[in-house]
């Protein structure tokens, strides 16, 4: 009987282990962007403990309004939505420095939000990208910065580009307002 218990002990401990951290992330409300788009609401769980200055950086950014009416401007069916670029080209930035590389050994699995770069991994600026699909080819190679908690289906409508122009999209959809935690403003 002995054995059991302990065992059972030991489960249980395990589980809470195991579901602490998401428990304690996904309730801080500091952590949480919440992007509006037509289509409704895409909820992201930050992760400072990921990537400290690039959530940072995010968080900065929609508290200055700066993505409010930025647009999806790429694309990519079965791969991933990137936004950030206040041109629409996938060239722009904010004003701010870019940022040294924070990569870990997180998984870029589907609603896995990342930041975007150039060939350069010490370039991420102002834009990120959200995982339509599972992509571990970029592990290790790009800052993981979140993941979608909530309006995984506002992120599978936003409006696909053209494969043939690397996902570069005409008209495209846009970010209405994002905002951190419960900040309208």
């Amino acid at each position: 009987m002995k054995i059991f218990a302990s065992l059972g002990l030991a489960v249980s401990l395990a589980a809470t282990a195991f579901a602490m951290p998401a428990t304690a992330q996904s309730s801080d409300p500091d952590n949480m962007l919440v992007i509006t788009t037509k289509n409704g609401d895409i909820d992201i769980q930050l992760r400072p403990d990921l990537a400290p200055s690039h959530v940072e950086r995010i968080k900065e950014l929609a508290k200055e309004g700066f993505y409010d009416g930025v647009v999806f401007h790429r694309v990519i069916d079965g791969f991933m939505a990137q936004t950030g670029d206040p041109t629409g080209t996938g060239m722009g930035g904010s004003d701010k420095p870019d940022l040294k590389a924070e990569f870990s050994d997180e998984t870029f699995d589907r609603g896995t939000v990342g930041m975007a770069r150039s060939q350069d991994p010490n370039s991420a600026n102002s834009q990120f990208f959200i995982m339509l699909a599972d992509g571990d080819f970029l592990d290790g190679q790009y800052t993981v910065v979140g993941d979608v908690v909530s309006g995984m289906e506002t992120v599978d409508a936003i409006k696909k580009g053209d494969p043939a122009q690397n996902g570069s999209v005409d008209e495209p959809d846009a970010m209405v307002k994002v905002t951190v935690g419960g900040d309208a403003g």
